[in-house]
């Protein structure tokens, strides 16, 4: 009984230094080429990065596709371990597609999301830095990836817009052009003088660098409202300075007006008491 004992103890410790010598060392061989497969990758992914900003590729395509390039890349080293473990690739393959396809019944609503994002990063109706206004949000495009697009907002609140809903809406893009043209209204009583207020916004538009020369600034009167003269100033500004322009003109025209008696009306209801 003891002999057998030993016998049977003896085969295992020999089917473990077989298994060890054998397909161990394999394991631990297929295990240190994959992750020197994945550092080669990552150094070849950032010299495509390098290269790419080199050559002032859009920033968007870099941020996506660099990303989706090393997943790929790790994928198919993946794959060709499990081909040299012995793994039979065809099973994986068919593993893959089965569960692809489970996924893709459970998330129908995202696929439009995953289309979505293939059309923007093809067609760049705006890319990352730009300021957009999509599906009534409004902020700064962070990321652009498959399924969202991430907005930074002016209050530094960060926003995920669906790609399925950025590609099928309006997109307002602030950023594609150099320059904007702000247009602004000031309302001033009927008793003041409205060519004397024209020259005043004038003055505070020429005493703003920010605020081009060309085209020339417009201004005149928009319309006769039912309590004021309403005028109308048009102006251009580079994209960047927009609304450093903006909150300047509503303040210095305000101290224009206060100094020179030109006074902004308020809606006023006369009451006639009847005996």
């Amino acid at each position: 009984m003891n002999h057998l004992l030993a016998v049977t103890f003896s085969d295992i410790l020999t089917t473990v230094a077989n298994w060890v010598v054998g397909e161990g060392l394999r394991i631990v061989v297929a295990l240190v080429v994959f992750l020197i497969y994945c550092q080669i990758v990552k150094c070849f992914c950032k010299r495509i990065g390098r290269y790419l900003q080199k050559k002032r590729v859009d920033e968007t395509i870099k941020k996506v596709s660099l990303p989706w390039l090393k997943r790929i890349l790790i994928f198919i080293g993946f794959a060709c371990v499990l081909a040299y473990l012995g793994v039979e690739t065809s099973t994986i393959a068919a593993a893959i597609t089965s569960v692809g396809l489970t996924i893709g019944l459970a998330l129908q609503g995202s696929l439009s999301n995953l289309a979505g994002g293939v059309i923007i990063i093809v067609m760049r109706p705006y890319r990352i830095g730009d300021y957009i206004e999509c599906d009534g949000n409004g902020g700064t495009v962070e990321e652009i990836k498959l399924f969202y697009t991430y907005l930074r907002s002016p209050d530094n609140k960060v926003i995920a817009v669906p790609n399925g809903v950025a590609s099928n809406t309006t997109v307002v893009n602030y950023s594609v052009k150099d320059t904007r043209r702000n247009d602004l209204i000031f309302s001033i009583s009927y008793e003041n003088d409205f060519e004397k207020a024209k020259r005043l916004i004038l003055e505070c538009i020429e005493n703003n660098e920010l605020i081009l020369k060309d085209p020339l600034p417009f201004i005149n009167i928009k319309e006769h409202s039912s309590n004021a003269i309403s005028i109308l100033a048009r102006y251009y500004t580079k994209s960047d300075d927009f609304w450093t322009a903006h909150w300047y003109m509503l303040e210095a025209v305000k101290k224009a007006f206060d100094s020179n008696g030109i006074t902004i009306p308020y809606p006023q209801l006369d009451v006639h008491i009847k005996n």
